[in-house]
Protein backbone atom coordinates (compact mmCIF):
# COMPACT_ATOMS: atom_id res chain seq x y z
CA UNK A 1 0.00 0.00 0.00
CA UNK A 2 1.31 3.43 -0.86
CA UNK A 3 2.21 5.86 1.18
CA UNK A 4 -0.44 8.19 0.22
CA UNK A 5 -3.13 5.29 0.76
CA UNK A 6 -2.22 4.65 3.99
CA UNK A 7 -2.76 8.25 5.09
CA UNK A 8 -6.27 7.74 3.67
CA UNK A 9 -7.17 4.71 5.81
CA UNK A 10 -5.42 6.48 8.69
CA UNK A 11 -7.49 9.81 8.27
CA UNK A 12 -10.67 7.72 7.72
CA UNK A 13 -9.85 6.36 10.54
CA UNK A 14 -9.01 9.45 12.69
CA UNK A 15 -12.34 11.05 11.83
CA UNK A 16 -14.46 8.46 12.59
CA UNK A 17 -12.91 8.82 16.12
CA UNK A 18 -13.95 11.89 16.23
CA UNK A 19 -17.64 11.18 15.15
CA UNK A 20 -17.52 10.80 11.23
CA UNK A 21 -17.28 14.55 9.78
CA UNK A 22 -17.45 16.42 13.00
CA UNK A 23 -13.62 17.65 12.50
CA UNK A 24 -15.26 19.83 9.60
CA UNK A 25 -17.14 21.78 11.31
CA UNK A 26 -14.09 23.98 13.15
CA UNK A 27 -13.23 25.94 10.54
CA UNK A 28 -9.47 26.73 10.78
CA UNK A 29 -8.08 29.69 8.63
CA UNK A 30 -4.41 31.43 8.29
CA UNK A 31 -4.30 34.79 9.53
CA UNK A 32 -4.82 35.72 5.86
CA UNK A 33 -8.16 33.84 6.23
CA UNK A 34 -6.90 31.26 3.54
CA UNK A 35 -8.27 27.67 5.15
CA UNK A 36 -6.23 25.22 6.85
CA UNK A 37 -6.90 21.21 6.90
CA UNK A 38 -6.20 20.16 10.19
CA UNK A 39 -4.38 17.21 8.43
CA UNK A 40 -2.00 16.85 6.67
CA UNK A 41 -0.34 14.49 4.89
CA UNK A 42 1.69 12.10 1.90
CA UNK A 43 -1.71 13.73 -0.55
CA UNK A 44 -1.14 17.02 -0.17
CA UNK A 45 2.24 16.72 -1.52
CA UNK A 46 1.65 14.06 -4.10
CA UNK A 47 4.07 14.51 -7.27
CA UNK A 48 6.87 16.65 -5.30
CA UNK A 49 10.06 16.54 -6.86
CA UNK A 50 12.52 17.62 -4.25
CA UNK A 51 15.27 19.06 -7.12
CA UNK A 52 12.95 20.06 -9.40
CA UNK A 53 10.54 21.64 -7.17
CA UNK A 54 12.28 22.46 -4.20
CA UNK A 55 16.35 22.43 -4.72
CA UNK A 56 19.07 23.08 -2.39
CA UNK A 57 18.15 26.30 -0.13
CA UNK A 58 20.07 28.82 -0.81
CA UNK A 59 17.17 53.05 11.92
CA UNK A 60 17.16 56.65 12.07
CA UNK A 61 15.77 59.93 14.32
CA UNK A 62 16.12 63.44 15.03
CA UNK A 63 19.37 65.05 13.37
CA UNK A 64 22.38 63.75 11.75
CA UNK A 65 24.68 63.94 14.69
CA UNK A 66 22.41 62.20 16.91
CA UNK A 67 21.52 59.20 15.00
CA UNK A 68 25.58 58.73 14.48
CA UNK A 69 25.57 58.73 18.30
CA UNK A 70 22.88 55.74 17.88
CA UNK A 71 25.00 54.06 15.02
CA UNK A 72 28.20 53.83 17.69
CA UNK A 73 26.19 52.56 20.30
CA UNK A 74 24.58 49.42 18.02
CA UNK A 75 28.30 48.53 16.33
CA UNK A 76 29.98 48.62 20.07
CA UNK A 77 27.00 45.46 20.80
CA UNK A 78 27.33 43.64 17.95
CA UNK A 79 25.82 45.04 15.32
CA UNK A 80 27.24 44.40 11.49
CA UNK A 81 25.06 46.29 9.38
CA UNK A 82 23.55 49.62 9.73
CA UNK A 83 20.14 50.85 8.36
CA UNK A 84 18.96 54.13 7.79
CA UNK A 85 15.25 55.47 8.17
CA UNK A 86 14.67 58.88 6.98
CA UNK A 87 12.26 61.53 7.99
CA UNK A 88 8.96 62.40 5.73
CA UNK A 89 10.27 65.35 4.07
CA UNK A 90 13.73 63.75 3.14
CA UNK A 91 11.57 60.56 1.69
CA UNK A 92 9.04 63.29 -0.04
CA UNK A 93 12.46 65.10 -2.03
CA UNK A 94 11.99 68.57 0.56
CA UNK A 95 14.58 70.47 2.50
CA UNK A 96 14.24 71.08 6.13
CA UNK A 97 13.57 75.00 5.85
CA UNK A 98 10.64 73.78 2.76
CA UNK A 99 7.34 75.28 4.41
CA UNK A 100 5.91 71.47 3.40
CA UNK A 101 8.09 70.13 5.80
CA UNK A 102 7.37 72.19 8.91
CA UNK A 103 6.72 69.90 11.89
CA UNK A 104 8.07 66.93 10.34
CA UNK A 105 12.00 67.29 10.85
CA UNK A 106 13.66 64.31 12.26
CA UNK A 107 10.42 63.26 13.84
CA UNK A 108 10.28 59.35 11.92
CA UNK A 109 14.02 59.20 11.19
CA UNK A 110 16.82 61.52 10.48
CA UNK A 111 17.08 64.52 7.96
CA UNK A 112 19.60 64.36 5.27
CA UNK A 113 19.42 67.65 3.26
CA UNK A 114 22.65 67.63 1.43
CA UNK A 115 26.02 65.84 1.31
CA UNK A 116 27.28 67.28 4.73
CA UNK A 117 24.31 65.61 6.55
CA UNK A 118 25.90 62.41 5.22
CA UNK A 119 29.51 63.18 6.21
CA UNK A 120 27.83 64.06 9.62
CA UNK A 121 25.79 60.83 10.28
CA UNK A 122 28.73 58.54 9.26
CA UNK A 123 31.22 60.33 10.99
CA UNK A 124 34.04 57.69 12.48
CA UNK A 125 32.60 54.79 10.84
CA UNK A 126 34.71 53.15 8.13
CA UNK A 127 32.02 53.10 5.12
CA UNK A 128 34.15 50.07 3.40
CA UNK A 129 33.50 47.61 6.42
CA UNK A 130 29.93 47.92 6.63
CA UNK A 131 27.12 47.46 4.72
CA UNK A 132 24.10 50.11 5.51
CA UNK A 133 20.59 49.86 4.18
CA UNK A 134 18.54 53.12 2.92
CA UNK A 135 14.61 53.28 3.08
CA UNK A 136 14.66 55.52 0.52
CA UNK A 137 12.47 55.51 -2.94
CA UNK A 138 11.33 58.52 -4.95
CA UNK A 139 14.90 60.23 -4.54
CA UNK A 140 17.09 56.88 -3.81
CA UNK A 141 18.81 58.18 -6.58
CA UNK A 142 20.15 61.33 -4.51
CA UNK A 143 20.53 59.71 -1.15
CA UNK A 144 22.65 57.01 -2.91
CA UNK A 145 25.16 59.73 -4.16
CA UNK A 146 25.13 61.51 -1.16
CA UNK A 147 26.24 58.29 0.43
CA UNK A 148 28.85 57.49 -2.70
CA UNK A 149 30.30 60.92 -1.99
CA UNK A 150 30.61 60.89 1.95
CA UNK A 151 32.92 57.91 0.89
CA UNK A 152 34.39 58.95 -1.55
CA UNK A 153 36.13 61.98 0.47
CA UNK A 154 37.21 59.44 2.94
CA UNK A 155 39.02 57.68 0.10
CA UNK A 156 37.24 54.81 0.19
CA UNK A 157 36.63 53.60 -4.07
CA UNK A 158 33.03 53.08 -4.99
CA UNK A 159 33.71 49.40 -5.46
CA UNK A 160 34.24 48.83 -1.54
CA UNK A 161 31.19 50.22 -0.49
CA UNK A 162 28.42 47.65 -0.24
CA UNK A 163 24.54 48.53 1.11
CA UNK A 164 21.58 48.53 -0.45
CA UNK A 165 18.55 51.44 -1.23
CA UNK A 166 15.28 50.25 -0.79
CA UNK A 167 14.59 52.24 -4.45
CA UNK A 168 11.25 50.30 -5.05
CA UNK A 169 8.76 52.91 -6.53
CA UNK A 170 6.23 50.71 -7.83
CA UNK A 171 5.17 49.69 -4.40
CA UNK A 172 4.83 53.37 -3.58
CA UNK A 173 2.52 53.76 -6.25
CA UNK A 174 0.31 50.49 -4.77
CA UNK A 175 0.78 50.53 -1.41
CA UNK A 176 2.98 53.77 0.75
CA UNK A 177 2.23 56.71 -1.10
CA UNK A 178 5.82 58.52 -0.83
CA UNK A 179 6.06 59.19 -4.67
CA UNK A 180 7.14 62.03 -6.39
CA UNK A 181 7.25 61.50 -9.98
CA UNK A 182 4.80 59.82 -12.40
CA UNK A 183 5.76 55.93 -13.08
CA UNK A 184 7.74 56.47 -16.29
CA UNK A 185 10.12 58.80 -15.16
CA UNK A 186 10.80 56.84 -12.27
CA UNK A 187 11.28 53.90 -14.02
CA UNK A 188 14.15 55.74 -16.05
CA UNK A 189 16.41 56.84 -12.65
CA UNK A 190 15.75 52.96 -11.34
CA UNK A 191 17.41 51.77 -14.78
CA UNK A 192 20.08 54.14 -14.41
CA UNK A 193 20.93 53.35 -10.94
CA UNK A 194 20.72 49.85 -12.29
CA UNK A 195 23.66 50.67 -15.27
CA UNK A 196 25.52 52.42 -12.90
CA UNK A 197 26.22 50.65 -9.85
CA UNK A 198 26.63 47.58 -11.72
CA UNK A 199 29.88 48.99 -13.46
CA UNK A 200 30.74 51.02 -10.63
CA UNK A 201 29.54 50.14 -7.30
CA UNK A 202 29.00 46.08 -7.74
CA UNK A 203 28.69 45.16 -4.12
CA UNK A 204 25.25 47.82 -3.83
CA UNK A 205 21.95 46.24 -3.93
CA UNK A 206 20.46 48.40 -6.19
CA UNK A 207 16.71 47.52 -5.41
CA UNK A 208 15.08 45.88 -2.34
CA UNK A 209 11.98 44.87 -4.19
CA UNK A 210 9.66 45.51 -1.01
CA UNK A 211 6.67 43.84 0.07
CA UNK A 212 6.54 44.68 3.78
CA UNK A 213 5.10 47.98 2.98
CA UNK A 214 2.39 46.08 1.05
CA UNK A 215 1.65 44.00 3.63
CA UNK A 216 1.63 46.67 6.44
CA UNK A 217 -0.90 48.70 4.13
CA UNK A 218 -3.09 45.31 4.73
CA UNK A 219 -2.41 42.76 1.79
CA UNK A 220 -2.79 39.23 2.38
CA UNK A 221 0.01 36.98 2.88
CA UNK A 222 -0.57 35.90 -0.60
CA UNK A 223 -0.91 38.83 -2.08
CA UNK A 224 2.14 40.73 -0.39
CA UNK A 225 3.85 37.28 -2.18
CA UNK A 226 2.42 38.34 -5.81
CA UNK A 227 2.39 41.98 -5.61
CA UNK A 228 6.42 41.98 -4.62
CA UNK A 229 7.51 39.50 -7.20
CA UNK A 230 4.95 41.32 -10.22
CA UNK A 231 7.38 44.36 -9.24
CA UNK A 232 10.51 42.54 -8.78
CA UNK A 233 9.92 41.22 -12.65
CA UNK A 234 8.66 44.72 -14.21
CA UNK A 235 12.26 45.97 -12.86
CA UNK A 236 14.00 42.81 -14.80
CA UNK A 237 11.96 43.88 -18.01
CA UNK A 238 12.50 47.66 -17.64
CA UNK A 239 16.63 47.03 -17.53
CA UNK A 240 16.27 44.77 -20.41
CA UNK A 241 14.24 46.91 -22.21
CA UNK A 242 16.99 50.00 -21.49
CA UNK A 243 19.63 47.36 -23.19
CA UNK A 244 21.18 45.53 -19.85
CA UNK A 245 21.92 41.92 -19.82
CA UNK A 246 19.81 40.69 -17.15
CA UNK A 247 23.02 38.88 -15.54
CA UNK A 248 24.63 42.15 -14.95
CA UNK A 249 22.06 43.16 -12.44
CA UNK A 250 19.93 40.97 -11.30
CA UNK A 251 22.41 39.39 -9.02
CA UNK A 252 22.44 42.68 -7.36
CA UNK A 253 18.39 42.88 -6.44
CA UNK A 254 17.37 41.74 -3.68
CA UNK A 255 13.91 41.57 -1.26
CA UNK A 256 12.27 42.72 1.68
CA UNK A 257 9.62 41.11 2.86
CA UNK A 258 7.19 41.13 5.67
CA UNK A 259 7.08 38.76 9.02
CA UNK A 260 3.68 38.62 10.18
CA UNK A 261 1.87 36.52 12.82
CA UNK A 262 0.73 33.66 11.15
CA UNK A 263 3.63 31.12 11.58
CA UNK A 264 3.58 28.13 9.45
CA UNK A 265 1.79 30.58 6.52
CA UNK A 266 5.07 32.88 6.87
CA UNK A 267 7.55 30.14 6.09
CA UNK A 268 5.62 28.88 3.22
CA UNK A 269 5.43 32.62 1.46
CA UNK A 270 9.01 32.86 1.81
CA UNK A 271 9.76 29.38 0.74
CA UNK A 272 6.88 29.87 -2.73
CA UNK A 273 9.32 33.25 -3.45
CA UNK A 274 12.41 31.41 -3.90
CA UNK A 275 11.34 29.07 -6.00
CA UNK A 276 8.67 31.20 -7.89
CA UNK A 277 12.18 33.74 -8.68
CA UNK A 278 14.03 31.51 -9.28
CA UNK A 279 11.43 29.29 -11.79
CA UNK A 280 10.40 32.79 -13.87
CA UNK A 281 14.98 34.19 -14.23
CA UNK A 282 15.53 30.83 -15.72
CA UNK A 283 12.75 30.25 -18.23
CA UNK A 284 11.47 33.64 -18.91
CA UNK A 285 14.18 35.78 -18.78
CA UNK A 286 16.77 33.79 -19.57
CA UNK A 287 19.40 34.46 -17.04
CA UNK A 288 22.53 31.99 -16.98
CA UNK A 289 24.07 33.13 -13.70
CA UNK A 290 23.27 31.09 -10.91
CA UNK A 291 23.30 34.25 -8.78
CA UNK A 292 20.51 35.70 -10.38
CA UNK A 293 18.20 32.84 -9.74
CA UNK A 294 19.03 33.70 -5.82
CA UNK A 295 15.86 35.67 -4.37
CA UNK A 296 18.16 37.12 -1.53
CA UNK A 297 15.75 38.60 1.01
CA UNK A 298 15.56 40.77 3.98
CA UNK A 299 12.77 40.46 6.48
CA UNK A 300 11.47 42.85 8.77
CA UNK A 301 9.28 41.83 11.58
CA UNK A 302 5.36 43.23 10.69
CA UNK A 303 5.12 46.75 13.06
CA UNK A 304 1.46 46.60 12.19
CA UNK A 305 0.56 43.69 14.73
CA UNK A 306 2.51 45.80 17.17
CA UNK A 307 0.27 47.08 19.91
CA UNK A 308 0.32 49.97 22.35
CA UNK A 309 -1.79 48.39 24.78
CA UNK A 310 0.41 45.70 26.81
CA UNK A 311 3.70 47.09 25.03
CA UNK A 312 5.63 44.20 26.14
CA UNK A 313 4.15 41.44 24.68
CA UNK A 314 5.43 42.71 21.21
CA UNK A 315 8.34 41.50 22.62
CA UNK A 316 7.22 38.12 21.96
CA UNK A 317 5.28 38.97 18.56
CA UNK A 318 8.52 40.01 17.39
CA UNK A 319 10.51 36.64 18.22
CA UNK A 320 7.61 34.03 16.84
CA UNK A 321 8.10 36.46 13.80
CA UNK A 322 11.56 36.88 13.09
CA UNK A 323 12.11 32.85 13.47
CA UNK A 324 10.01 32.15 11.13
CA UNK A 325 11.81 34.40 8.73
CA UNK A 326 15.05 32.14 9.85
CA UNK A 327 13.18 29.21 9.06
CA UNK A 328 12.39 30.83 5.76
CA UNK A 329 15.67 31.25 4.57
CA UNK A 330 16.13 35.13 4.92
CA UNK A 331 19.54 36.13 4.82
CA UNK A 332 19.45 39.11 7.04
CA UNK A 333 16.74 40.52 9.38
CA UNK A 334 15.36 43.50 11.27
CA UNK A 335 13.21 43.15 14.50
CA UNK A 336 11.11 45.88 15.58
CA UNK A 337 11.52 47.15 19.12
CA UNK A 338 8.65 46.94 21.70
CA UNK A 339 7.21 50.86 21.73
CA UNK A 340 7.48 51.58 17.85
CA UNK A 341 3.86 51.67 18.04
CA UNK A 342 4.20 54.44 21.22
CA UNK A 343 6.97 56.34 19.92
CA UNK A 344 10.60 55.99 17.90
CA UNK A 345 12.12 53.19 19.45
CA UNK A 346 14.27 53.85 22.79
CA UNK A 347 17.75 52.51 23.41
CA UNK A 348 16.19 49.57 26.07
CA UNK A 349 14.08 48.35 23.76
CA UNK A 350 16.18 48.61 20.78
CA UNK A 351 18.59 46.36 22.80
CA UNK A 352 16.33 43.45 23.57
CA UNK A 353 15.22 43.85 19.81
CA UNK A 354 18.96 43.50 18.64
CA UNK A 355 19.28 40.34 21.45
CA UNK A 356 16.02 38.90 19.94
CA UNK A 357 18.15 38.10 17.27
CA UNK A 358 21.15 37.19 19.03
CA UNK A 359 19.38 34.65 20.59
CA UNK A 360 18.03 32.92 17.56
CA UNK A 361 20.92 33.09 16.04
CA UNK A 362 22.98 31.85 19.02
CA UNK A 363 21.28 29.56 21.14
CA UNK A 364 18.01 28.22 19.47
CA UNK A 365 20.03 26.17 16.65
CA UNK A 366 17.99 26.52 13.90
CA UNK A 367 20.70 28.31 11.93
CA UNK A 368 22.20 24.95 11.99
CA UNK A 369 20.80 23.78 8.78
CA UNK A 370 19.18 25.28 5.70
CA UNK A 371 15.31 25.06 5.49
CA UNK A 372 14.63 22.25 8.11
CA UNK A 373 11.39 22.09 7.47
CA UNK A 374 11.75 21.07 3.75
CA UNK A 375 9.47 17.91 3.36
CA UNK A 376 6.82 18.70 6.14
CA UNK A 377 3.33 17.84 4.49
CA UNK A 378 1.83 21.18 5.55
CA UNK A 379 4.33 23.24 4.56
CA UNK A 380 4.93 21.66 1.12
CA UNK A 381 1.04 22.34 0.55
CA UNK A 382 0.94 25.24 1.54
CA UNK A 383 3.99 26.56 -0.41
CA UNK A 384 2.52 24.91 -3.41
CA UNK A 385 -1.06 26.62 -2.82
CA UNK A 386 0.86 30.21 -2.54
CA UNK A 387 2.73 29.68 -5.66
CA UNK A 388 -0.55 28.54 -7.30
CA UNK A 389 -2.34 31.48 -5.68
CA UNK A 390 0.25 33.71 -6.41
CA UNK A 391 0.79 32.67 -10.65
CA UNK A 392 -3.28 33.40 -10.72
CA UNK A 393 -2.34 36.98 -9.53
CA UNK A 394 0.41 37.07 -12.24
CA UNK A 395 -2.09 36.41 -15.20
CA UNK A 396 -4.59 38.96 -13.78
CA UNK A 397 -1.50 41.41 -13.69
CA UNK A 398 -0.61 40.72 -17.17
CA UNK A 399 -4.35 40.62 -18.50
CA UNK A 400 -4.05 44.82 -17.42
CA UNK A 401 -0.87 45.14 -19.20
CA UNK A 402 1.46 44.71 -16.96
CA UNK A 403 2.72 46.58 -13.27
CA UNK A 404 2.02 50.14 -14.35
CA UNK A 405 -1.52 49.78 -16.25
CA UNK A 406 -2.48 47.87 -13.53
CA UNK A 407 -1.27 50.50 -10.97
CA UNK A 408 -2.92 53.01 -13.30
CA UNK A 409 -6.59 51.28 -13.17
CA UNK A 410 -5.80 51.34 -9.03
CA UNK A 411 -5.97 47.07 -9.33
CA UNK A 412 -3.61 46.76 -6.76
CA UNK A 413 -4.83 49.54 -4.43
CA UNK A 414 -8.43 48.15 -4.59
CA UNK A 415 -7.25 44.32 -3.26
CA UNK A 416 -5.03 45.49 -0.91
CA UNK A 417 -8.28 47.92 0.53
CA UNK A 418 -10.81 44.86 0.58
CA UNK A 419 -7.97 42.81 2.19
CA UNK A 420 -7.49 45.29 5.13
CA UNK A 421 -11.61 45.51 5.61
CA UNK A 422 -11.80 41.86 5.66
CA UNK A 423 -9.13 42.03 8.55
CA UNK A 424 -10.26 44.54 10.13
CA UNK A 425 -14.01 43.25 9.88
CA UNK A 426 -12.81 39.88 11.73
CA UNK A 427 -10.42 41.47 14.57
CA UNK A 428 -14.01 43.63 15.70
CA UNK A 429 -15.77 40.67 15.57
CA UNK A 430 -13.39 39.06 17.90
CA UNK A 431 -12.84 36.15 15.19
CA UNK A 432 -9.69 37.13 15.05
CA UNK A 433 -7.69 37.40 18.23
CA UNK A 434 -4.97 40.26 19.68
CA UNK A 435 -4.02 39.52 22.80
CA UNK A 436 -4.08 42.30 24.92
CA UNK A 437 -6.26 43.97 22.19
CA UNK A 438 -9.76 42.59 21.99
CA UNK A 439 -9.12 39.45 24.11
CA UNK A 440 -7.36 39.21 27.59
CA UNK A 441 -7.21 43.27 27.85
CA UNK A 442 -6.45 44.52 31.73
CA UNK A 443 -8.79 46.85 33.10
CA UNK A 444 -7.54 50.40 33.43
CA UNK A 445 -4.24 49.57 32.50
CA UNK A 446 -1.22 52.21 32.39
CA UNK A 447 1.73 51.67 29.60
CA UNK A 448 4.61 52.09 31.79
CA UNK A 449 7.88 52.43 28.89
CA UNK A 450 9.52 55.57 28.73
CA UNK A 451 9.43 56.94 25.43
CA UNK A 452 11.92 59.03 22.58
CA UNK A 453 10.96 62.69 22.99
CA UNK A 454 12.29 64.48 19.84
CA UNK A 455 13.49 67.37 20.44
CA UNK A 456 11.75 70.81 19.38
CA UNK A 457 15.17 72.38 18.80
CA UNK A 458 16.00 69.45 16.08
CA UNK A 459 13.84 71.18 13.32
CA UNK A 460 15.71 75.00 14.17
CA UNK A 461 19.06 72.80 14.52
CA UNK A 462 18.17 71.53 11.13
CA UNK A 463 17.34 74.48 9.10
CA UNK A 464 20.40 76.31 10.44
CA UNK A 465 22.18 73.59 8.64
CA UNK A 466 20.97 73.70 5.45
CA UNK A 467 21.25 77.46 5.54
CA UNK A 468 25.04 77.16 6.57
CA UNK A 469 25.53 74.59 3.72
CA UNK A 470 24.42 77.25 0.82
CA UNK A 471 26.34 79.99 2.50
CA UNK A 472 29.70 78.21 2.75
CA UNK A 473 29.52 75.98 -1.08
CA UNK A 474 30.67 77.41 -4.43
CA UNK A 475 26.60 78.87 -5.59
CA UNK A 476 28.01 79.47 -9.25
CA UNK A 477 29.38 75.82 -9.62
CA UNK A 478 26.39 74.60 -7.61
CA UNK A 479 23.61 76.31 -10.29
CA UNK A 480 25.97 74.87 -13.15
CA UNK A 481 25.52 71.91 -12.14
CA UNK A 482 21.53 71.82 -11.08
CA UNK A 483 21.19 73.58 -14.87
CA UNK A 484 23.35 70.68 -16.47
CA UNK A 485 21.16 68.17 -14.28
CA UNK A 486 18.18 70.01 -16.12
CA UNK A 487 19.07 69.59 -19.81
CA UNK A 488 20.65 65.13 -18.75
CA UNK A 489 17.54 64.61 -17.65
CA UNK A 490 15.29 66.23 -20.70
CA UNK A 491 17.78 64.22 -23.10
CA UNK A 492 18.26 60.75 -22.33
CA UNK A 493 21.78 60.13 -20.75
CA UNK A 494 22.32 58.87 -17.57
CA UNK A 495 21.31 60.58 -14.58
CA UNK A 496 23.69 59.32 -11.68
CA UNK A 497 26.87 60.88 -12.70
CA UNK A 498 25.36 64.22 -13.30
CA UNK A 499 23.64 63.46 -9.59
CA UNK A 500 26.36 62.60 -8.05
CA UNK A 501 28.10 66.02 -9.68
CA UNK A 502 25.28 67.95 -7.82
CA UNK A 503 26.12 65.92 -4.86
CA UNK A 504 29.95 66.67 -4.45
CA UNK A 505 29.03 70.28 -4.77
CA UNK A 506 26.65 70.23 -1.83
CA UNK A 507 23.54 71.45 -3.83
CA UNK A 508 20.54 69.91 -1.34
CA UNK A 509 17.96 67.28 -2.29
CA UNK A 510 15.04 69.81 -2.57
CA UNK A 511 17.35 71.46 -5.39
CA UNK A 512 18.56 68.43 -6.92
CA UNK A 513 14.30 67.42 -6.98
CA UNK A 514 12.86 70.65 -8.25
CA UNK A 515 15.34 70.44 -11.25
CA UNK A 516 13.76 67.18 -12.16
CA UNK A 517 10.24 68.09 -11.64
CA UNK A 518 10.76 71.43 -13.96
CA UNK A 519 11.44 67.80 -16.74
CA UNK A 520 9.50 65.01 -15.33
CA UNK A 521 6.56 66.72 -13.31
CA UNK A 522 4.78 65.32 -10.29
CA UNK A 523 2.57 62.36 -9.61
CA UNK A 524 -1.21 62.68 -8.47
CA UNK A 525 -2.71 59.14 -7.53
CA UNK A 526 -6.57 59.15 -9.89
CA UNK A 527 -9.49 58.44 -7.64
CA UNK A 528 -10.11 54.42 -7.28
CA UNK A 529 -14.08 53.37 -6.23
Amino acid sequence: MTDSKRFDEAEKGYREALGGETIRDVEFTTVSGEAVDPLYGPRHTAGLDYLEDLGFPFAGFGTAADTNRRYHYLLEHGQTGLSVAFDMPTIMGYDSDHKRSEGEVGRCGVAIDSLKDMETLFDGIDLSKITTSMTINAPASILLSFYLAAGEKKGIPFDRMGGTIQNDILKEYIAQKSWIFPPEPSMRIITDILAFCSDHVPKWNTISISGYHIREAGSTAVQELAFTLADGFAYVEAGMAAGLDVDAFAPRLSFFFNAHLDFFEEIAKYRAARRIWARRMKEKYGAKDERSLLLRFHTQTAGCTLTAQQPENNIVRTAFQALSAVLGGTQSLHTNSMDETLALPSEKAVMIALRTQQMIAEETGVINTADPLAGSWFIEAKTREMEEKAEDYFRRIDDFGGVVKAIEQGFFQKEIGRAAYTYQKAVEAGKKIIVGLNAYEIEGEKIDIPLLKIDPQVESHQKENVRKVRENRDNDKAARELARLATAAAGDDNLIPVILDCARCYCTEGEIIGELKKIFGEYREPLFL
